[in-house]
């Protein structure tokens, strides 16, 4: 759906003030009367200009530079003292911010005002999935056309979706990956032993396996790094590997629960944070399977939308599968508003979309 802008005109915006930048009283503390960003597009007045800020997220804050005429959005711990930060209680315009919501919006569905029918829930095992609609906007991200980025829990990788996974990020399906030390581990362990967790690839235990994943950890230690372990030929297959030789960045943002944890694990949260926010400023697709922290805590630093390489903004295609509805719709709740959900386990999703789109190209 092609993006329009707001013509500020019509809105009875032409002759609005610009917006009022107050300075932050000291780092990390904004001014009284401070705006929190949306993921929605925002289009602030100031530097004579209907502007869109730079990096946009939700539950951030707009600070303006004179200097270089630039508008960025700054997380709350990022603010620095003297920081010109904007302030405005309405988001309408008439304080020189307009929070546009009507971008992408279509005609206006008739049908929908149905007072009675049946499917009405917006996410339900029961409800078809629009697979051809999916497989298409693989299609339309591969490559140099987008930036696919993947969040994946261990779920995936325990329920042999790890060779599907590995197959899209050889094929152009996958820019970037997001989750955390277990997924590193398993997978790495299924690379030198054949299970995760101690669980073989038919689901029958390995007599001793409930060792492995540490055994992994440590086999990771001893060469310094999961890379190193790679290019020394140890790890020859699976999610860690395909992202070393293919050099498609990954972030694993680590958790109070972690053992080892890997040398490549970001321990410290707020430097996770940053790392990942560098990533989903460039998404113009996300596809998350089974997490609900690194689906949630994504969708929090995601706008609803991107600046694609044919220079037009499109809204960024948002896929959350997991077994029940419970994740999309806390989700949704969190304010992920775009994510479109398919319930169903990993390991059937990973494979369909694997064998489909190795019939397309």
């Amino acid at each position: 759906m092609t993006y329009r802008h707001p013509d500020f005109k019509a809105l009875g915006l032409a002759g609005i003030p610009e917006c009022r930048f107050e300075p932050a009283p000291k780092d990390g503390t904004l001014p009284d009367g401070f705006m929190s960003t949306t993921n929605f597009p925002t289009y602030v007045h100031v530097g004579g200009a209907w502007r869109m800020p730079e990096m946009p997220r939700m539950d951030s804050h707009l600070v303006w530079e004179p200097a270089s005429q630039r508008l960025l959005t700054r997380e709350f711990r990022l603010v620095k003292r003297g920081d010109l930060v904007a302030v405005a209680t309405k988001e309408d315009g008439t304080e020189g911010v307009l929070l546009w919501d009507k971008g992408f919006q279509d005609e206006p569905d008739e049908t929908a005002d149905e007072t009675f029918g049946f499917m009405s829930s917006e996410v339900s095992r029961e409800k078809p999935v629009n697979y051809e609609a999916i497989f298409k906007q693989f299609l339309d991200n591969r490559g140099a056309k987008g930036r696919i980025l993947w969040v994946i829990g261990p779920a995936l990788v325990h329920a042999r979706g790890r060779e599907a996974m590995e197959w899209l990020i050889h094929h152009g399906f996958a820019h970037c990956l997001f989750t955390g030390n277990a997924v590193g581990v398993h997978d790495v362990e299924a690379a030198l032993f054949g299970s995760t967790l101690g669980m073989k690839k038919d689901g029958t235990p390995e007599i001793g396996g409930h060792a492995y994943h540490m055994r992994a950890i440590n086999e990771i230690k001893k060469a310094g790094s999961i890379k190193a372990l790679v290019e020394a030929g140890r790890v020859q297959d699976g999610i860690m590997h395909a992202l070393t030789v293919t050099n498609t960045p990954y972030v694993l943002a680590g958790s109070i629960r972690d053992d080892g944890p890997l040398p490549e694990t970001i321990t410290d949260a707020l430097e996770a944070q940053g790392a990942m926010r560098e990533h989903t400023a460039q998404a113009t697709m996300v596809v998350m399977v089974a997490t609900a922290l690194h689906s949630i805590a994504t969708g929090n630093m995601l706008p609803t939308f991107c600046l694609k390489p044919d220079g037009e903004y499109h809204e960024i295609t948002t896929i959350c599968v997991d077994q029940t509805e419970f994740l999309v719709g806390k989700l949704k709740d969190r304010g992920t508003h775009q994510a479109f959900g398919v319930v169903t386990n990993a390991q059937d999703f990973m494979r369909l979309i694997q064998l489909e789109l190795m019939a397309r190209i």
